[in-house]
């Protein structure tokens, strides 16, 4: 260990403990540590995905909620790195507690020395080495098949004996091979080995570190997820090894397709022993096998209702993309002035092959959670662009076409790039392009979302404030993004005649937008007493039930040949 350096992430809200941790670790013989500050917990995220950490300094009062449920936060985002616990409770009164939460160690500030703090350091970092070591080590055994049965067992009653102790939920997950036996006639028992390694060394790239994975038979892999204390976060860990699995496995030169199928049974809901565990988790996997390719099923009923929806829901999505059900609906925005339509809000739609038309609602979130939400928002960019072309070709010039960008989509660090690719190819007016961004999309991250606006405003695209009002840094953002335009949110809009406070809000809303040389249009327009509302305040366009819901593209085109029709008949 001599002259490692050690990257250490320290969570505190005060900079002389962050200074004070720092002269404590200096200067050791056996590691150079290198101390990085986050006083904020709404960085933590962002750090721990675009830096690398070997152990995390943590104080819980840190962050403000449940401490297990902040400790499992970390472990995930992590990447299942040591954490240390530093509070002012004493070893005797809260160590338990923490490392049953999942802490590497705790440490009491009031007692804290040099000595103290760089033997905890040194050890968590020795542990993890070793852990490491003995992870790829173990993966091996498992893969070649030294790993046995009675072994299994054994490390099965521990983690059960762990959740019972902690008052946490496992998850047995029985991974079958389908059809392993042509494999091996097909490539060779020593190939059909070979492939099951590459396999196992795959999953245990999706896996969590707390989690076990275990071969317990020639074409049967056990993985043991400890710490699962509710269904999306099962689903989380069953989609992942879905998807590694999914993929053609290379062996001796040949691309080998695999599918498997998966029963999950949970402690305690599907029994409290390893033999009744396995037994049950055997059997959803036998129904898993009636489904075709990789497939899975839940003993427990109520875990197979909501984590077994999550993935299909997810699943159906993801090839939603790929077949063409997704469509875009339009909404149009009404100049209040001239009653000209002046742009358009591209909504999308699912048309479900079983279930008919799907509304974002339902499918939004699930989205949101598994990532899919930046694919399919460039998707809907793409989209826009080419219906943007079209209505110009088709007489409808001018048109401006609006579309929603999710907080994922800022996650992605090459949206930039990515869109201007997209209105490049599609060779249209950019000035037409509208993108409606939440407070919440640039909360993540407001230097980068800052920097993607200016980048994209360069090229032409204005953008939009959606449901303005709701959030907490609405002043903020008006002042320092390239905004041209807010939109109301439709809550305030429809209380009007039920509420004071909604009228008031409204006026401000349009008299600071003005102010600000900002358009303003009003959400949820569905009554003619809020509209002549909105007109007496001089808001600029209305969008609602009033004069259109959301419709299919041909349905647009006739509407806006209607609106053409009456503004040319003689007053």
């Amino acid at each position: 260990m001599q002259s490692d350096n050690l990257r250490i992430l320290v969570l505190t809200g005060e900079q002389t403990d962050f200074l004070r941790y720092g002269a404590m670790l200096h200067g050791h013989g056996d590691f150079v540590s290198e101390l990085t500050w986050c006083p904020d917990p709404d960085d933590v995220g962002d750090l721990l995905i675009h830096a690398h950490f070997d152990v995390l300094l943590w104080e819980p009062t840190f962050h403000a909620g449940s401490e297990g449920g902040f400790l499992q936060y970390l472990a995930v985002a992590g990447n299942e790195k040591p954490v240390i616990a530093i509070g002012g409770g004493l070893e005797d009164e809260v160590t338990e507690g923490l490392l049953a939460g999942g802490a590497a160690d705790y440490l009491c500030k009031g007692r804290l020395d040099r000595w103290s703090m760089a033997r905890a350091v040194r050890c968590v970092w020795f542990r993890q080495q070793l852990e490491d070591s003995a992870g790829g080590q173990l993966g091996r055994e498992v893969a070649s098949g030294f790993i046995n049965r009675n072994l299994f067992f054994d490390r099965l009653q521990q983690a059960i004996l762990r959740a019972e102790r902690g008052d946490h939920r496992l998850a047995l997950i029985h991974i079958n091979l389908d059809d392993f036996r042509t494999v091996n006639e097909s490539l060779g028992y020593r190939q059909g080995d070979e492939l099951v390694l590459r396999l196992a060394e795959r999953l245990r790239q999706v896996m969590r570190r707390v989690d076990s994975l275990m071969r317990i038979g020639g074409d049967e892999l056990a993985v043991i997820a400890e710490n699962v204390d509710d269904s999306l976060d099962l689903s989380q860990i069953v989609r992942k090894l879905v998807t590694a699995l999914n993929d053609p496995v290379t062996v001796a030169g040949n691309r080998v397709g695999i599918t498997a199928s998966l029963g999950v049974a949970t402690f305690p809901e599907a029994g409290d022993t390893p033999e009744t565990l396995l037994r049950r988790a055997n059997r959803a996997m036998f129904e898993a096998k009636r489904d075709s390719g990789t497939s899975y099923r839940f003993y427990n009923r109520q875990l197979h209702i909501s984590a077994g929806h999550q993935l299909k829901l997810e699943g159906d999505l993801r090839n939603a993309l790929r077949s063409g059900e997704l469509e875009l609906y339009y909404q149009p925005r009404i100049d209040l002035i001239t009653g000209e339509v002046r742009g358009v809000e591209c909504l999308i739609r699912w048309n479900h092959p079983t279930r008919g038309l799907v509304m974002p609602d339902e499918f939004i979130p699930a989205a949101e959670r598994s990532g899919l939400i930046v694919p399919i928002g460039y998707w809907v960019i793409e989209q826009a662009c080419a219906r943007l072309q079209e209505s110009a070709d088709l007489g409808f010039p001018g048109l401006v076409f609006a579309v929603n960008l999710s907080f994922r989509q800022f996650h992605d660090r090459k949206m930039t790039e990515t869109i201007f690719r997209i209105i490049f190819n599609a060779n249209v007016d950019t000035s037409l392009l509208e993108l409606e961004l939440t407070e919440t999309a640039m909360m993540h991250d407001p230097d980068y979302a800052q920097r993607c606006l200016r980048e994209l405003s360069q090229l032409g695209i204005s953008f939009a404030l959606d449901d303005f009002g709701t959030g907490y840094s609405s002043l903020t953002n008006l002042q320092h993004l390239p905004i041209s335009l807010v939109k109301i949110d439709k809550s305030f809009v429809q209380a009007l005649g039920e509420s004071g406070d909604s009228e008031h809000i409204i006026r401000a809303i349009i008299s600071l937008a003005h102010s600000l040389q900002m358009s303003v249009v009003a959400e949820g327009v569905e009554t003619e007493g809020q509209l002549a509302f909105l007109r007496d305040q001089h808001c600029d366009e209305v969008q609602g039930y009033y004069y259109a819901r959301p419709m299919p593209w041909p349905a647009l085109l006739d509407f806006l040949q209607d609106r053409n029709r009456l503004a040319c008949l003689p007053e």
